[in-house]
């Protein structure tokens, strides 16, 4: 193999299905009130909702440290003879994951080779150019081929999020631009986006039907372009605490778009900073299609 393929949990695939996908996955971490830190595949959403909801211990995140980062590049190139290790990341607009990754590069300096990627995405809009980065490694692909198929994947991604609360993602410095909205916050409901690798606000609307209706407008005209563009889309709706709304959500995005919308939970480090309640949309364009 010439080329490997490393991500963080943040990109919400599971351990099989990045197994298969021949990517290895390095978890970030959740702190619980302060005193137990925990790998994020350590710890379910239902158990961050669970924490969230209760408000007795604090909740926080943080990124792998450039150590653990060094440590599974050794083993991704012991176990694979890859001559190349290409790290997608997290936006680093909102962790600080990229940088111990580049730290953990310079590490390795004459030793392994790794090309640092950051998505300026989250979730599975990170994800599924995660997996196209893997086809391209395993078609053959050198390292800059494999980088440029995530970073052209990534960038033409479009994630949508609803939150009930802007409250998580203030306490978790994790706000962005959205923290304009934070003064109106009890007259809106968020509807937010990441743009430019940071959180910015998407429409200010005053009940939750209205966002979540925004939400699939929106959607539906980002798979719209992407046809009219000649290209595959693949479609996700991200939930946590919220798998009956989600369903009805892909249920209308399949309506609107004929397309199969993947549904999965979040990952526990991103609930942390969304809460529970949070839905969200991936519209992923992928490649032009063949003619014919």
């Amino acid at each position: 193999m010439r080329v490997a393929v490393v991500t963080d949990t943040t990109a919400c695939l599971g351990p099989d299905r990045a197994e298969e996908a021949g990517v290895s996955v390095v978890p970030l971490h959740v702190h619980v009130g302060g005193t137990r830190s925990v790998p994020a595949r350590e710890i379910t959403p239902g158990e961050v909702v669970d924490i969230l909801a209760d408000g007795k211990q604090r909740a926080s995140t943080s990124r792998p440290s450039p150590g653990e980062l060094a440590e599974v590049y050794r083993r991704v190139a012991a176990e694979t003879g890859c001559s190349t290790i290409v790290s997608v990341h997290l936006s680093a607009g909102v962790s600080g994951t990229v940088e111990a990754a580049e730290l953990a590069r310079d590490e390795l300096a004459g030793e392994v080779t790794v090309e640092v990627v950051d998505s300026r995405v989250i979730g599975l809009a990170m994800g599924y150019a995660v997996l196209a980065g893997a086809r391209a490694a395993a078609a053959g692909g050198d390292a800059q081929e494999v980088a440029d198929v995530v970073r052209a994947r990534s960038a033409a991604s479009r994630t949508w999020f609803y939150v009930d609360t802007l409250d998580h993602l203030r306490r978790g410095g994790r706000i962005g631009r959205a923290a304009a909205l934070v003064g109106t916050a009890l007259a809106i409901k968020p509807l937010l986006t990441l743009r430019d690798g940071e959180v910015h606000p998407a429409a200010k609307v005053r009940t939750r039907a209205k966002a979540l209706a925004r939400l699939v407008e929106l959607a539906v005209e980002a798979v719209e372009g992407a046809r009219a563009e000649g290209r595959t889309v693949e479609l996700a709706v991200h939930q946590l605490a919220a798998a009956e709304a989600a369903a009805e959500l892909a249920g209308e995005l399949a309506e609107r778009t004929g397309l199969t919308a993947e549904i999965a939970e979040l990952d526990p480090v991103v609930g942390v900073h969304t809460g529970p309640g949070t839905l969200g949309v991936v519209v992923a364009p992928g490649e032009v299609r063949s003619p014919g």
